[in-house]
């Protein structure tokens, strides 16, 4: 498999542009909260410039400060080189190039984790910085879309401390994606495990009857998938407990167990009454390959910030392709990322949803109020193409300065 990724298609020459800054905005909403099991109260906004004025913003769903220091941080050696002085001076239309480029050159620190991640918000910007130049939107840049309208899912928003208060907060957000004409929406349920919501610690009985009432509430026709975030430490445990959740007509069971407990998910795929799901925390394609070939999974998540970028997830998206699996990328980021993540399904026909929480569904302030992405859910409970040149996505530069850090 070679060390390269995806540069834009163009119709004509490229504009002659240098790559003359890299600036990463540390972002920390000032309610946060370290208990809660939501990266979305920080984010890591890269910003790509260029000698014509011209610029991109990509942002990866990683702890920021950590991000920030793998892109900032001074090279020592050949095989531990500087992100950003590998960019600077460089043309930003050779994305696939580039990303060669900082995979080489960051290979005895990177090749995986916290450094691939970064190079995804880089890689975003690349690309949201080339849309802008030629005047259009990214997925035209990936090769063109291949459809008009893609169907998002809403993530339902749990609240409270106790399984009462769970239940019923997931059963009213529920309500609340159905009155906007959400057609698919993802339910938590994680009262128990590594990421239980509150440190709760309920039974995997209550687990159940949590699906059951938010299954109610929506009723027969709505998609409803399901994330347990890492639950089960093996199959058998989690087999005895999913085995009853046939009757709810899950899409999917989202990261029922360790994502790189492959073998085992492979045995869980075998006998589980729903697709799994799962990908979000991986890195490259090399991760996903095992993730396919060895855990067997029917339903892949890259996350566009945190695989290495748009291209990497495009690769991503071929791969599952060859293999007959349905793509539903992870998002739980921004309208930066949100915006990318769509761009991406614009050209993914294996791509059945995505991943979108307009401002009414949302609790954190930064998804709320740093960027307002293109995108509009239609009645028909739809996303039409975005049209605007680059990922489409307007940042509030007042935020970034009221949320600034580092």
């Amino acid at each position: 498999m070679p060390f390269e990724t995806v540069s834009p298609a163009l119709a004509g020459p490229r504009p002659s542009l240098r790559i003359t800054a890299v600036e990463c905005h540390v972002l920390l909403a000032p309610d946060y909260n370290p208990q809660y099991t939501s990266s979305a109260q920080d984010s890591l906004v890269v910003v790509i410039r260029t000698d014509g004025g011209i610029f991109g913003v990509g942002e990866t769903d990683a702890n920021p400060w950590m991000a920030k220091a793998c892109i900032e941080a001074p090279g020592t050696h050949t095989m531990g080189l500087s992100i950003r002085d590998m960019l600077i001076g460089s043309d930003p239309f050779d994305i696939g190039g580039l990303w060669r480029k900082l995979y080489y050159g960051t290979a005895m620190n990177g090749r995986r984790g916290m450094v691939i991640h970064a190079m995804g918000a880089v890689e975003m910007a690349l690309w949201d910085l080339c849309g802008k130049a030629v005047g259009k939107p990214v997925h035209e840049l990936l090769g063109g879309a291949t459809r008009k309208k893609i169907v998002p899912y809403a993530s339902l928003q749990p609240a409270g401390h106790s399984y009462e208060e769970y239940r019923d907060a997931l059963c009213a957000s529920a309500e609340n994606a159905k009155r906007l004409g959400f057609r698919a929406m993802k339910t938590e349920i994680t009262m128990n495990g590594p990421y239980a919501h509150g440190g709760m610690r309920e039974g995997y009985d209550r687990h159940t009857q949590v699906l059951a009432a938010v299954r109610k509430t929506i009723g027969p026709e709505i998609t409803l998938m399901v994330d347990v975030q890492y639950l089960w430490e093996d199959a058998a445990t989690c087999l005895g407990v999913v085995r009853d959740w046939k009757e709810f007509n899950c899409y999917f069971l989202e990261t029922p167990i360790w994502s790189d407990n492959v073998r085992e998910m492979a045995k869980l795929v075998e006998q589980a009454p729903m697709p799994i799901a799962c990908g979000e925390w991986l890195a490259t394609r090399f991760e996903f390959e095992e993730l396919m070939d060895v855990g067997k999974v029917q339903v892949v998540q890259p996350d566009v910030g945190r695989v290495g970028g748009l291209g990497e997830a495009k690769i991503v998206c071929d791969m599952a392709k060859a293999r007959g699996r349905t793509i539903v990328p992870h998002c739980w980021k921004t309208g930066i990322s949100i915006s990318a993540t769509a761009h991406l399904a614009f050209v993914t026909n294996h791509c059945a949803f995505i991943e979108y929480l307009p401002a009414q569904l949302c609790h954190e302030r930064l998804r709320r109020e740093l960027a307002m992405e293109e995108l509009v859910l239609e009645k028909d409970g739809t996303i039409p193409l975005p049209v605007k040149p680059g990922l489409g996505v307007e940042v509030d530069w007042a935020v970034v300065e009221k949320y600034r850090v580092a």
